[in-house]
């Protein structure tokens, strides 16, 4: 989309590793992998088929968080997320990630991750000058307890993260159990983005936005079902991070033919185009861009106003 501007609101730095970093890290980390080679491990870390549900395709996670042994690992993730970026030719991006995600595995101080990802993002920043900021993810799967650790690993550095979000396992967490959270990221200053409608239904997007302060969602595929919830979502200028690619491999649509992206634009919703975890799904932007927005029935010109929703709900301080 040539004079667009280029900007990926919905990408996961925990779940766009390189294989190739992957198999660096287990050999320096001594982490014995199913494989040995990029293309023999591919199939255990990026997704092939489409999946039963999203906690199918999240358990695709597994090698590359065992292989991130030290806050070192963690900082040269989030390095290379911004070189990928610029070598997509992206005009800016917003990397999200669960501190407790990637700390989990070999018992990390997730705040030590926190401030080994702010530095990699500011060290790939400054080489590629490619605009990025942080998202704090807390991972609703690990549960509420757990979620104010990951918090507070988070506050304690404050000043690099910009947003907040929550993601997981949207059907077995809701968002009514985590207002007391979201309260305390606001107060920090913070924006408000919120994974839902993706694995539960318009309730978990209503209730994120009026429950959290969600100001974006992640996703929200399952919003075209409550025709009075999408009148909300044009009316709040809410934006919608939506993913194609991902939703198909989470078997949340059937097909792209299925996904509603024409229908959130048609009615005057903020919607957009994004990766989601490109590395776990083996895309990237162009792949949104080129293979999936077509598919969905896009047109260039609602691929170019889908750039033009980006630019205009981006977390990114300069646009």
């Amino acid at each position: 989309m040539k004079g667009a501007q280029r900007i990926d609101l919905h990408r996961h730095l925990d779940g766009n590793i390189r294989i190739g970093t992957i198999l660096e890290l287990a050999d320096q980390n001594g982490v014995v992998l199913p494989a040995t080679d990029v293309e023999g491990l591919r199939p255990f870390v990026t997704i092939t088929t489409p999946q039963p549900g999203l906690m199918d395709f999240l358990a695709k996670f597994e090698w590359s968080m065992r292989v991130l042994a030290t806050p070192d690992d963690c900082r040269r993730v989030a390095f290379e997320n911004v070189e990928d970026a610029a070598r997509e030719k992206l005009d800016g991006v917003e990397l999200r990630f669960s501190p407790l995600f990637m700390a989990r595995e070999h018992g990390l101080d997730p705040a030590a991750v926190v401030e080994a990802v702010a530095d990699g993002v500011a060290a790939g920043v400054e080489k590629f000058g490619v605009p990025a900021c942080l998202i704090g993810i807390l991972s609703r799967t690990f549960g509420v307890e757990d979620c104010s650790r990951e918090l507070d690993a988070l506050l304690a550095f404050r000043e690099k993260i910009t947003a907040l979000d929550l993601a997981g396992d949207e059907a077995g967490f809701p968002p009514a159990l985590f207002v007391e959270h979201f309260r305390k990221g606001r107060d920090a200053g913070w924006r408000v983005t919120v994974h839902a409608g993706e694995a539960a239904g318009p309730q978990s997007v209503r209730d994120a936005i009026e429950l959290l302060g969600a100001v974006r969602i992640g996703h929200g595929i399952r919003s075209i079902k409550d025709p009075a919830l999408l009148d909300l979502l044009a009316e709040r200028g809410i934006g919608l991070e939506c993913c194609p690619t991902s939703n198909v491999q989470t078997s949340t649509v059937a097909s792209y033919s299925g996904y509603p992206l024409r229908e959130f634009l048609r009615r005057g919703i903020l919607a957009t185009l994004n990766t989601d975890d490109p590395g776990i799904s083996g895309i990237d932007f162009d792949h949104e861009l080129q293979v999936a927005a077509p598919a969905c029935g896009l047109d260039s010109e609602e691929i170019r106003q889908c750039l033009a929703n980006a630019r205009a709900i981006t977390f990114l301080e300069e646009r």
